[in-house]
């Protein structure tokens, strides 16, 4: 298999020491996406308003969330990104992410970006840290890969 083979979906996998329910909790809540995956990320009336650190919005319904096995939401371009959860070993979780219809122009920014925020997720479930620096000069767009 290709690394990242399909042109329409995005696919990583990624192991934490926590519980299935913890890692939900963290998707599906606004203070648990705010911890890694954008400056803030409220849900209001099932839309996730996403502000990141160079100031970018976007609203992105969820589409889908099944406590604790999976979470849906619409993302940039309209993709439809899925969390999938399942339960691994002693209360650890395999989280598998998808992202179908992210655009081909897209894809190599948004493969790598996943990393990023999966990553800090990590980070942030399994040893309380948050990895990004929080500073609009310092953000993706100029370089920087901590968010």
């Amino acid at each position: 298999m290709s690394f990242q083979g399909d042109p329409n979906l995005i696919l990583w996998r990624l192991y934490l020491k926590s519980t299935i329910t913890r890692v939900h909790q963290v998707l599906s809540t606004d203070a648990g996406r705010a911890s890694f995956w954008a400056e803030s990320a409220k849900e209001i009336n099932g839309v996730i308003y996403f502000v990141f650190p160079n100031q970018m919005t976007w609203g992105g319904r969820v589409l889908e969330s099944i406590p604790p096995y999976k979470y849906v939401v619409q993302y940039f371009g309209n993709s439809i990104t899925t969390f999938r959860l399942e339960e691994e070993g002693e209360g650890g979780t395999v989280l598998t992410l998808t992202d179908a219809g992210v655009p081909i122009q897209d894809r190599p920014e948004v493969i790598a970006g996943w990393v990023s925020v999966l990553m800090n997720l990590k980070a942030v479930i399994e040893f309380g840290v948050d990895l990004r620096n929080h500073d609009v000069t310092r953000q993706w767009d100029n370089g920087f890969v901590e968010n």
